[in-house]
C-alpha cells in the first residue's frame, strides 16, 4: 500500500497543479473582463511570481518543483485563452507569446526558486534576483509598482527569506 500512495502522489500533486492552474486561468480571465481591480491584479505578472515561488518551495524535490510549476502555468495559459476565445474576448498574439514563453521557461525558474530555500548564498542571490524580477516588471511592463504590487512584494520576502520549508 505504501508504494500506491507514492505513486497517487506523483501523480496526483502534478494533476492537482495542472487543475489549480486552469481554474485559475478561468478566473483571471473572467476577473480581467468583470472586474477591474482584481482583473488588473491577476492580469499582471506578480501574482503569478508568487504562486510559482509557492509552487516550487513547497514541493519535495526540485524535479517536482518544476514539473509543479510548467503544469500549472500551462493549465492557466490554456484555460485564460480558451475562456477569452468563449467570451469573444480581446487578446493579442504577443501576449500569448509571452506567455507561452514564460511557461516554457518555468521549470528552470521552479529549480533556481526552489534552491533558495537550500544553506548558502546561491539562495539569497537567487531570492534577490526574484525580487528584483518582481519589481523591475511591475515597474517597466505593468506602470508599477501599485499598492497589491507591494504587498506581494512582502509576501515574497517573508516566503523567501524568513518562512523555513522542511525537506
Amino acid at each position: 500500500m505504501k508504494g500506491a500512495d507514492k505513486t497517487a502522489n506523483r501523480i496526483l500533486a502534478p494533476i492537482a497543479m495542472f487543475l489549480l492552474g486552469a481554474v485559475l486561468g478561468v478566473a483571471s480571465k473572467l476577473l480581467d473582463i468583470y472586474t477591474s481591480n482584481l482583473g488588473n491584479i491577476f492580469s499582471q505578472m506578480s501574482i503569478w511570481i508568487l504562486l510559482g515561488t509557492l509552487i516550487a518551495i513547497f514541493s519535495k524535490t526540485k524535479g517536482k518543483a518544476a514539473l509543479n510549476v510548467f503544469v500549472f502555468c500551462i493549465g492557466m495559459l490554456i484555460t485564460y485563452y480558451i475562456t477569452a476565445e468563449l467570451t469573444s474576448s480581446v487578446y493579442g498574439m504577443t501576449f500569448i507569446y509571452g506567455w507561452a514563453a514564460f511557461s516554457v521557461c518555468s521549470p528552470v525558474f521552479a529549480i533556481l526558486t526552489w534552491l533558495t530555500k537550500e544553506k548558502g548564498l546561491l539562495g539569497k542571490i537567487i531570492s534577490i534576483g526574484i525580487l528584483f524580477v518582481t519589481l523591475t516588471v511591475s515597474v517597466v511592463v505593468f506602470d508599477g509598482p501599485r499598492m497589491y504590487d507591494i504587498v506581494i512584494i512582502l509576501a515574497l520576502i517573508y516566503f523567501l527569506f524568513i518562512y523555513k520549508v522542511k525537506r
